[in-house]
């Protein structure tokens, strides 16, 4: 493997994104380095739900799970809407389905090589 030449160099720092860009991204690696709030994302990837059913089905207060569900909105993770007087939580769009799955994926893959191999 070589080194980049000094035109490459330009190419790839010309390929950079704006700063913001990776502040954005930070912001959504952030939220899933809580097990709740990851816990949650996998509930809502299945059906939307209300913060009563994400409360019982997670044995969390419903002050905590809000208080996720309100840094997952901030992160533009879950989305929500009102049907009535209940509040049905949901994964914004197939991007985040799709990040979701690829970590899931990636994790459960790498604990069966490691079982499979120790």
């Amino acid at each position: 493997m070589n080194t980049l030449n000094e035109n490459e160099r330009i190419i790839m720092k010309e390929n950079l994104y704006r700063n913001e860009i990776y502040e954005a991204m930070m912001t959504i690696f952030k939220m899933f380095g809580n097990a709740s709030r990851l816990k949650i994302m996998t509930i809502l990837s299945k059906q939307p739900c209300s913060v009563n059913d994400l409360t019982d089905i997670l044995g969390m207060s419903q002050s905590a799970v809000s208080q996720h569900l309100h840094k997952l909105r901030e992160a533009n993770l879950v989305k929500f809407e009102k049907v009535g007087l209940n509040i049905f939580y949901s994964l914004m769009d197939d991007h985040v389905m799709t990040i979701f799955e690829q970590a899931l994926d990636h994790v459960v893959e790498e604990c069966n090589d490691f079982h499979e191999n120790n």
